[in-house]
């Protein structure tokens, strides 16, 4: 035997031996992981701050006060850690009116190039909001000389339907949009129109609603929108069939006081009058399957521990509802239910579980092969991103990238089956090249993980080899 066919021989029997010599195919089943997965675009949120920050003290937290000063990180960001809080890969701010446009027309982008800028640094994508106040942040001086009016004296808020508003507010909207839409770190932008922090829609008519909330829909084509549940313009967007989201603010909210009219205990609240009627009179119920829902803590989860509210029931609920993304506002959770918060994280948005990837043992270069992929999401939501799912072939120091046609924004909860014809690069020489998978962005880096123990230093998951014949 020549010393080339004793190397081919050695070659094919360190990855082939356990096959026979009649066998094509071969089939690759990883190890599941149970860790928690920092993968993007799902999972807990810090609340006007970012990774490594500190948390607020004791129960408190600020709706007004959004960042406006930015250190410079320039550490690796997966060595950053929340102290009593989980690791994230999304920060949310929001920004009052008055602090971004203090002047008409004048406004002050620095802040939220700072934030996008901040959020890339330490490893997350930025959810944003603009609002016209929160508590009582005042409104800009110049917008009450502009002619703005109040439905009463002594009113903090405008009347939401005076012309002045409407065309403030949504010349600031607009100009956001125009600079920002589609930024490639901007998670989300919350449609908070009118009222309170953005989210109740104030006063207004059902037509102010409707020609504030389509300044958002013009201005942003590509950024996800998400609505606030419950307000007459999330209800106006999702019937104009746009593909909106949508948040609800006050998500945990069991309060059960004693009040002289009703049976103690069976008072409203949101959990069980406000959420459930809202999703379906805004026509959101299968909203989910195509853009994300956020819940953001009424309170924060140590106020929950404090009034013995029913955190199992109330987690549920978030996953019932489809959730993506959870902002308990940068409070401390407390030490009793981190463990529960960490496996209602890992449960939010996606999680892929790769059961089986089946290939030939060889496959001539040029030609394409047959890929059979079986996966679970065990999350209870999409993802909704275009990645890409991808091999990554690997022979000696080269490396060839082939991407899958599969959308796996369809990949909704439950088991996933496709199959496809991939070519095998025509740039690999004869003999042995390692198969690596992973999902991919617009520039073939691996973005996402899958939930199995199989990891490469960086970001591939290792499957197996193939043959490659002339």
């Amino acid at each position: 035997m020549s010393a080339k066919k004793k190397t081919l021989k050695a070659r094919k029997k360190s990855w082939r031996s356990g096959f026979g010599p009649s066998e094509v195919i071969q089939r690759v089943r990883p190890t599941e992981s149970f860790e928690y997965l920092l993968n993007p675009h799902k999972g807990t949120t810090t609340f006007q701050r970012f990774n490594g920050d500190p948390i607020y003290p004791g129960l408190r937290w600020s709706d007004s006060e959004g960042p406006t000063a930015f250190k410079p990180f320039r550490g690796d960001p997966r060595k950053l850690h929340n102290d009593r809080y989980p690791d994230t890969t999304i920060s949310y701010c929001r920004w009052v009116w008055s602090v971004i446009e203090p002047e008409k027309g004048k406004y002050r982008w620095d802040i939220i190039d700072g934030a996008l800028k901040a959020a890339q640094e330490r490893g997350q994508t930025l959810q944003a909001r603009l609002q016209p106040t929160a508590g009582r942040a005042p409104y800009p001086d110049w917008f009450w000389k502009s002619g703005a009016t109040k439905c009463k004296p002594d009113d903090h808020h405008p009347d939401f339907n005076c012309r002045a508003y409407i065309v403030h507010w949504t010349d600031v909207i607009r100009a956001f949009g125009r600079r920002f839409d589609g930024h490639p770190n901007l998670e989300s932008f919350d449609v908070a129109y009118a009222g309170g922090c953005g989210e109740t829609g104030g006063n207004s008519t059902p037509q102010t609603a409707e020609q504030l909330v389509d300044a958002y829909l013009e201005s942003f084509k590509k950024t996800q929108l998400l609505g606030m549940l419950g307000t007459h313009g999330c209800k106006y967007a999702k019937a104009k069939g746009v593909n909106i989201g949508w948040r609800a603010d006050c998500f945990g909210d069991m309060r059960r006081g004693k009040y002289p009219s009703v049976p103690t205990g069976l008072n409203w609240n949101h959990m069980y009058d406000a959420y459930p009627k809202e999703i379906w009179q805004c026509g959101l119920e299968d909203a989910w399957k195509t853009a994300p829902v956020t819940f953001e803590t009424c309170w924060t989860v140590g106020y929950w521990y404090r009034q013995h509210w029913d955190v199992d029931w109330i987690l549920d609920f978030g996953l019932r509802n489809h959730c993506s993304v959870f902002m308990p506002k940068s409070s401390y959770i407390p030490k009793q239910w981190e463990k529960k918060i960490e496996e209602f994280n890992k449960r939010l948005g996606y999680r892929f579980v790769l059961r089986q990837l089946t290939l030939p043992l060889e496959a001539k270069r040029g030609a394409r092969f047959k890929a059979d992929v079986s996966l679970e999401n065990n999350g209870v939501a999409p993802l909704y991103r275009p990645y890409k799912l991808a091999l990554r072939f690997r022979q000696d120091s080269r490396r060839e990238i082939v991407r899958f046609k599969a959308d796996i924004r369809r990949w909704l909860p439950g088991t996933i089956w496709f199959s496809e014809r991939l070519p095998l690069p025509k740039t690999l020489r004869k003999g042995e090249v390692k198969i690596d998978l992973g999902i991919v962005d617009a520039a073939d880096r691996p973005v996402v993980r899958f939930a199995m123990k199989e990891l490469l230093g960086d970001g591939w998951h290792p499957m197996t080899s193939m043959d490659v014949e002339k």
